[in-house]
């Protein structure tokens, strides 16, 4: 029986540059905790959760010769894609501000700590709060009984914007754009638009976190992924918010658009790609969704990587190939891009500490995650692109792969 493959293909690439990177002693810093700003004047933008509550952000001003530096972080957290998954949703903080915690823990990349953040711990740091369930690009309503369900993902975008502007983000001389899982996503699809806000003068760059999620054919020969997100982009009437050269060129499928592989050669601002090649989230519900194995063949695999049997490892490696296929000309062409997939069975490095900058990170020819965005973004070396070798060779995945990402939903998962 021929193994499954999916649609794109490509040679594996491997970067022979060594470089060396400084690691801090110690990653036992439990973070800064970040008091939540509800956005006062979203209201007169039409821009609400799915339940209607207004939205918010975190924000932990920058100090020093950081102060007119700007980091804003999309939160992950899944999608919805039909009225009653969303009104599941509408009901917790994956869509209400009413359900959240008033407070969020500051690490990683958003660490204000220069032994484990060095090249960002003095910016102005921003979490922006998910609360719409279509990565912030949705923008219609809908009547559910005698309540109303609201997809305004763009205009909280927007309304969080013109609330930070005058607080010093209008001045910004260094801004970088990020995002983990769906709020990865986000970033691909507002990048160019954020550049758009900030002065002329500002460098302004873009970093998307387990954001490249792939248009793959799940092990049953389905579409899943493309199928869920063509609902998506119907339901929350996305498809206006798409950048239109990309709906031009996939018409009449835009919401192809709406997978990074289609759109990254559309975006013009310089943008960096952390990846897993093995992506956890994308194996569980792209590759081998619950639709696609019935019998359960796949479930010890999933659950650990260790148990699957050589035909499962090879179907990984397949989608590892792909998945390096569909950034071949991201890696040889962009000529300010950079990027680090590495072979960890992992969901999304820059906001954990553990993965991000400490003795235990992973790492790709002895650099970490935090060295190699630094080096793109500050233009400490040309090129700073990095693609690990293939499972089971690299020995610095330490982290485990999070419990949450192992449901089995779409629309619930906490990323």
């Amino acid at each position: 029986m021929k193994t499954p493959r999916l649609y794109l293909t490509a040679a594996m690439v491997l970067l022979v540059c060594v470089a060396s990177s400084l690691l801090p002693l110690v990653s036992s810093d439990p973070g800064r905790r970040v008091s939540m700003t509800l956005v006062r004047g979203a209201a007169a933008l039409g821009a609400f959760c799915l339940d209607g509550s207004l939205p918010a952000y975190h924000l932990d001003r920058g100090f020093g010769a950081g102060s007119n530096n700007w980091l804003l972080q999309f939160e992950g957290g899944g999608w919805c894609n039909d009225i009653a998954s969303c009104v599941d949703r509408s009901k917790t903080r994956r869509g209400s501000t009413r359900f959240m915690s008033k407070t969020a823990v500051f690490t990683g990349i958003l660490s204000n700590n220069a032994s484990l953040n060095p090249d960002f711990y003095n910016w102005n740091k921003v979490r922006l709060r998910y609360c719409d369930g279509a990565s912030f690009a949705g923008d219609t309503q809908f009547r559910n009984g005698t309540s109303m369900l609201y997809f305004r993902g763009q205009r909280i975008w927007k309304a969080i914007i013109l609330d930070l502007l005058p607080k010093g983000l209008g001045k910004a001389r260094k801004a970088l754009l990020t995002g983990c899982s769906a709020g990865g996503l986000s970033t691909f699809l507002h990048c160019d638009n954020f550049k758009n806000y900030l002065p002329k003068t500002a460098n302004v760059k873009c970093m998307s976190d387990a954001g490249f999620f792939l248009d793959a054919i799940d092990v049953a020969a389905n579409r899943t992924m493309r199928s869920f997100y063509t609902k998506l982009v119907s339901l929350q009437g996305i498809q206006k918010n798409l950048d239109s050269n990309c709906t031009r060129v996939f018409y009449p499928e835009p919401s192809l658009c709406f997978f990074p592989q289609y759109a990254l050669r559309f975006i013009r601002t310089p943008m960096f790609i952390l990846n897993s090649a093995y992506d956890v989230f994308q194996f569980h519900h792209g590759l081998v969704p619950s639709s696609a194995d019935l019998t359960g063949r796949w479930k010890r695999c999933k659950l650990n990587v260790t148990a699957c049997n050589p035909h499962q490892l090879d179907v990984l490696q397949g989608f590892r190939t792909d998945m390096l296929g569909a950034l071949m000309n991201f890696f040889r062409n962009s000529t300010r891009g950079g990027m680090f997939i590495n072979s960890c069975f992992d969901h999304c490095q820059s906001a954990l500490q553990e993965t991000w900058l400490s003795p235990t990170s992973p790492r790709i020819h002895n650099k970490t995650i935090a060295r190699t965005v630094g080096d793109w973004y500050f233009g400490r070396r040309n090129g700073a692109k990095e693609i690990g070798c293939p499972y089971p060779c690299d020995k610095t995945c330490h982290n485990l792969i999070p419990a949450s990402v192992t449901s089995d939903s779409l629309v619930n998962l906490d990323i």
